[in-house]
């Protein structure tokens, strides 16, 4: 039966006039059941999911049950094939701190958990370019800061969209949280340094550079903070009453990243004069000045666990060095990459995991325990092409060379080590995972493939247990 404004209707011989909100009612439900029919025909998409909880469960009961307390889950128990997905344990089961037997899986656990399946790519609608992200201290959202001085909040388990909200005037260049999670911090392009609770409340800001803030660090205790900016000065900040307590001048040009030692009374910067430095925040003055890079020095961050006596930094010179606070002298220089790099990222629980990412948009995944120092006498040298200056060189482990369509200006682990996030000039964030076992689309994403047709990031495969067979 259809519904028009005056539709009569005949009833026991009589013609009568439907009452109007009898009519409407009628026209709603109809067009409620022609709605929901026609949803009924459309398939449904399948939401991505990263869930830690499963193998971080079955781990903690393997150990309440004397399972793989002392030695580790050898290499080989995971297979390439589906339903060896539950033996796949997190992250923390297969760092060294609990990798006991250390001697039996070659130091190479680390290879397990390589961030390199596309997952999600979260853009807002108004897009920006994106300068820094932060996972949550808890790590249950991601936080994106873009170039319209915006914060916007990620779900970092099935990454949707949250919230957003105008925190700058400026562009933001930085964000760091405090080491007890209590406080965030950030930068932007005016030189103001603004803290936020982790509700994002604003409690105080203040101007702490004449230009742009590049850079956030906290000390060990949270009592202080760093900055760096884009008028060659360091600048060491009382995080109670937000006032500055010692200016670290020596630099002649933009300071584009430091880090303040997670255990040292140690400060490390880099800057635009192709230097990078090492300070001694008590004394405010350089101990130590590193002259190996020939242009821009973009990153430079301190190794977060193991020895944590491992200092990365990449440049604009197609290089990233690794020094070693111990003997003061680059452990490793690699020069593996086709153009500039960007960014670096050590990975939370893997001492000897590195990630670089570059200006073409590429990742890099380096396992720094596959290089062998000339030092020890009872190994067989190995020429290499790539080990100039007689510091040696290593191979990325894996290579994503599509990750981006543009510059990488951030990459950032989950704490708990089974995502990483990049983001940059694209203005987009994108997620990273471990590959399932047997994934069909291991190599043929669009970020290995460069095939980008169409809307290509809407389908992604999600039913990765199913074996395609190749043609």
């Amino acid at each position: 039966m259809s519904y028009n404004s005056y539709q009569n209707y005949q009833q026991g011989g009589r013609i009568h006039k439907q009452p109007y909100h009898q009519r409407e009612s009628g026209l709603n439900f109809l067009q409620n059941l022609d709605h929901q029919l026609a949803s009924q025909d459309k398939k449904q998409a399948f939401r991505r999911t990263v869930d830690h909880g499963n193998n971080m469960a079955r781990w903690f009961i393997e150990k309440s049950l004397g399972i793989n307390t002392r030695h580790q889950q050898p290499i080989g128990v995971v297979r390439p094939e589906s339903s060896y997905l539950i033996d796949l344990l997190p992250s923390l089961a297969y760092s060294s701190s609990f990798n006991l037997d250390r001697r039996n899986n070659k130091n190479n656990m680390g290879a397990l958990d390589l961030d390199t399946k596309l997952v999600h790519l979260s853009s807002n609608k108004v897009k920006h370019s994106i300068n820094t992200v932060k996972w949550t201290p808890e790590g249950r959202r991601l936080l994106v800061a873009s170039h319209s001085g915006e914060f916007t909040l990620w779900n970092g388990m099935t990454f949707n969209f949250e919230t957003i909200m105008q925190a700058h005037e400026s562009p933001i260049l930085t964000m760091q949280y405090s080491n007890n999670d209590e406080w965030l911090l950030s930068g932007d392009q005016n030189g103001t340094v603004k803290y936020w609770q982790p509700n994002f409340n604003n409690v105080n800001n203040i101007t702490a550079h004449s230009n742009g803030v590049r850079d956030i660090a906290f000390s060990p205790n949270d009592s202080k903070f760093l900055t760096c900016g884009d008028d060659s000065m360091l600048k060491i900040w009382n995080f109670s009453n937000g006032q500055e307590e010692r200016t670290l001048t020596g630099h002649n040009w933009e300071v584009k990243s430091a880090d303040w030692h997670p255990d040292l009374g140690l400060i490390v910067s880099g800057s635009k004069d192709n230097l990078v430095k090492l300070w001694d925040p008590r004394a405010s003055q350089c101990i130590a000045t590193l002259h190996g890079f020939k242009h821009t020095v973009n990153t430079t961050r301190f190794q977060p666990c193991g020895t944590k006596r491992l200092l990365a930094s990449v440049s604009r010179d197609r290089s990233c060095r690794v020094f070693d606070l111990t003997t003061m002298k680059d452990m490793l220089v690699i020069r593996d990459s086709e153009t500039d790099l960007s960014c670096c990222a050590w990975h939370p629980h893997h001492a000897s995991m590195l990630t670089t990412a570059a200006f073409n948009g590429s990742i890099n995944h380096y396992l720094l325990n596959s290089y062998i120092a000339d030092s020890n006498e009872s190994i067989p040298k190995k020429v290499n092409t790539n080990i100039t200056n007689e510091t040696g060189s290593v191979e990325a482990v894996h290579r994503i060379p599509y990750a981006h369509e543009r510059a990488i200006h951030a990459l950032e682990f989950h704490p708990m080590g089974h995502l990483l996030c990049s983001a940059g000039s694209d203005k987009t964030a994108r997620f990273w995972s471990r590959a399932r076992p047997n994934d069909p689309m291991a190599w043929k994403d669009a970020v290995y493939t460069d095939d980008k047709v169409g809307a290509w990031y809407y389908t992604l495969n999600n039913n990765v247990n199913a074996v395609m067979e190749d043609v």
